[in-house]
């Protein structure tokens, strides 16, 4: 994996030019051109632009800003982009007329277009310049596109007899505003609901409907019945943020799911969406540290690194109970100590698992972040808390430390170890795109919060969104309304000072819940037990092992031993002898009678034993008592060890087929004797 350390550029220029897909921007080449131009359904406004073009780069930020503003507008509106210094590009850009950068074209269906140099340079200008096209053209109105001229009194009393919606929203205002219209398109992508505008010259509809103030929205359903929207206020951001979240509104194309017990109790559900939880904090660190890291069997080089300093910002800003920072900071130090450039999870998962007094509790409780289904939410929502808890953490405790530790460990994290790589490619985008200038750590507080907002502007309406907690742009009006403000333009804008104070705030330390936790004494002494067991388990087979060594360093040499038994007979009277089974001790001279079958028996036995304990079969489990496997005391005697040679067995057999063949012998002569005799009695 490539790292760039050096100072990036803002905006990023590319190897594809100023803009990429992550910005929700058609990227132009002469492949997709004619696809993208003659069979759109919606109006298409193109920027065209040169990578070298000074301007071009100026101008790319509000061009990617406009593309997230206006993003709810699609497929009715749709932002496109060229790279005309690009050579591939050049007959495209050429054909078009195009001659100086930057350059904007709206084009509408049947590939008519019209071009404009001066045009807006802000997000405000530029969204009112579209609209301005889209009712200015001659042709036939796009089918993607909403009505966007006002509606009369007859219009509104017939519309739910020709509309199949159950809901209409009426924004009052004069004729210069654009309010109504950029509510209309803001709402395009959600069912139930219709927007229409209503001049403040319709005097039978103003007086009808109470209106007093220019601009007010009001909302009218089928049963005639009238009530003005509550909004923090009068303004599009806020108009249609209250309007996509009305009961029954939904976004076009979003599954419908079932209704489960957590989406019934909608208070439960409000309560816990809107509070921070250290089950949410605990259940990341668990899955991070346990199932994602575990996909790298070794970590080495960049990434290593990256984990060294993952770890060690937990362990210095991760606001936990005591076993879980004793734990974080012992894998800290363990980590620090690796002085190689690779370790294996393995010894890494063993430091955090087998840890006397600290411990991180196993397995995953979602409570603030738990979704309406288990595929919804859950550990990316609690990733983003654990970092924005980390940031503020770093804040509040130490001033001292580098303003980018916890961004940088983040970073490093996300781009080695994060599961989801397209997530960690569009993160490592905006990190080298703006990270380097964050210069205190209310910046990097407040760089995290803006670029979790972009995130969940690109990710609004995906398939990954759950339809009940829809991706905003976060904090809501009802969470923090002094963080909202507007300019003189009408323009809504965030109060830096306002978010920062709201951030301080809802992730301190003070504020965290320690509801839905598994108690901590009982985790410990649940750790504890384990490693008693696995320590015991750990000497029990040590022991074994030492006895099945011990069992083989005992083991008689046979051969050696067979040659100094026959050197010993061969010089030796047979009344001086020794005994032959090896280990046999003679007690009493007058009594040397050994049951054969029982030593025989207890050889094989022996054999086993010895075979078990080095296959390490039988290294947890006592097969035999103690007096079973030691020196065996027999009734006649005789003392045998256990052990021995072929020779002793091969003089045991001799000895049983030498008894039979002299019991044989003696009955045969026996038996011929009585038929001798038998014989001579009976002649005369």
């Amino acid at each position: 994996k490539r790292r760039c350390n050096c100072v990036s550029l803002s905006p990023l220029i590319s190897e594809a030019g100023l803009y990429t897909a992550s910005d929700q921007i058609i990227i132009l080449s002469p492949e997709n051109v004619d696809s993208v131009l003659f069979n759109s359904t919606a109006a298409l406004l193109v920027e065209f632009y040169a990578t070298w073009c000074g301007h071009c780069v100026a101008f790319s930020p509000t061009w990617k800003s406009l593309a997230r503003d206006i993003k709810e507008w699609k497929p009715a509106v749709d932002l496109a982009a060229i790279d005309c210094a690009n050579e591939s590009n050049r007959k495209v850009c050429t054909n078009f007329g195009i001659t100086g950068f930057p350059s904007l074209k709206v084009f509408f269906p049947a590939y008519s277009s019209s071009e404009s140099r001066g045009f807006p340079r802000d997000v405000r200008g530029l969204r009112h310049y579209i609209i301005d096209k889209l009712e200015m053209h001659n042709e036939a109105w796009p089918p993607a596109c909403p009505p966007l001229e006002t509606a009369s009194e007859e219009e509104i009393d017939n519309f739910f007899q020709t509309n199949n919606v159950k809901l209409l929203a009426l924004v009052f205002e004069s004729k210069d505003s654009y309010v109504g219209r950029e509510v209309t398109l803001d709402l395009f992508q959600y069912e139930n609901i219709a927007v229409r505008r209503v001049l403040d010259t319709e005097t039978s509809l103003v007086s009808r409907f109470g209106v007093t103030d220019f601009p007010s929205c009001y909302l009218y359903n089928s049963s005639r019945h009238i009530s003005r929207l509550k909004v923090l206020n009068e303004a599009r951001t806020f108009y249609s943020y209250a309007l996509q979240r009305l009961p029954g509104v939904v976004r076009t194309g979003k599954p419908q799911i079932p209704i489960t017990d957590l989406i019934k109790n909608s208070t439960l559900q409000e309560w816990r969406s809107t509070r921070v939880y250290m089950s949410d904090l605990e259940s990341a660190l668990h899955y991070s540290l346990r199932v994602e890291l575990s996909g790298h069997i070794s970590i080495s080089g960049n990434d290593l690194t990256a984990l060294k300093k993952y770890i060690n910002v937990l362990s210095k800003h991760f606001p936990g109970r005591p076993s879980v920072k004793s734990a974080l900071k012992t894998v800290d130090s363990w980590l620090q100590q690796q002085k190689g450039t690779e370790i294996k999870y393995s010894d890494f998962r063993d430091v955090l698992d087998n840890t006397v007094d600290a411990v991180l509790p196993e397995g995953v409780q979602w409570v603030g972040c738990q979704g309406s289904q288990s595929h919804y939410r859950g550990y990316p929502c609690a990733f983003w808390t654990l970092f924005h808890v980390l940031t503020v953490q770093a804040k509040e405790m130490d001033h001292s430390i580098s303003y980018l530790e916890v961004l940088q460990a983040m970073r490093g994290y996300v781009s080695s170890f994060f599961g989801c790589r397209p997530c960690a490619t569009h993160f490592e985008s905006m990190a080298q795109e703006s990270m380097d200038h964050v210069t205190s750590l209310s910046a990097a507080v407040l760089w995290l919060w803006s670029r979790h907002n972009r995130v969940n502007n690109r990710l609004a309406g995906d398939l990954s969104e759950d339809p009940h907690f829809p991706k905003i742009q976060w904090p809501s009006p009802e969470l923090c309304p002094s963080c909202h403000g507007l300019k003189k333009t009408g323009e809504h804008h965030w109060d830096q000072e306002e978010v920062l104070t709201f951030l301080r705030n809802y992730f301190s330390s003070a504020h965290i819940l320690m509801d839905y936790l598994q108690d901590e004494t009982q985790a410990l002494i649940h750790q504890r037990n384990r490693l008693a067991a696995a320590r015991m388990e750990k000497e029990a087979r040590r022991g074994a092992e030492r006895r099945a060594r011990e069992v083989l360093d005992n083991r008689p040499d046979e051969e050696p031993q067979e040659e100094e038994q026959q050197e010993e007979e061969e010089g030796e009277e047979p009344s001086q002898r020794k005994p032959k089974i090896v280990g046999i001790k003679l007690q009493e001279p007058q009594e040397n009678i050994v049951d054969l079958d029982l030593f025989v028996n207890q050889h094989y036995k022996a054999k086993a034993l010895r075979a078990a304990a080095m296959s390490g079969i039988v290294r947890q489990r006592s097969l035999k008592k103690k007096e079973d496997v030691e020196d065996l005391q027999f009734e006649g005697g005789w003392r045998v060890n256990v052990g021995f040679s072929r020779l002793d067995v091969s003089l045991c057999v001799l000895l049983y087929l030498l008894s039979t063949m002299c019991l044989l012998a003696m009955y045969l002569y026996f038996k011929l004797r009585l038929k001798l005799r038998r014989a001579k009695l009976s002649l005369p």
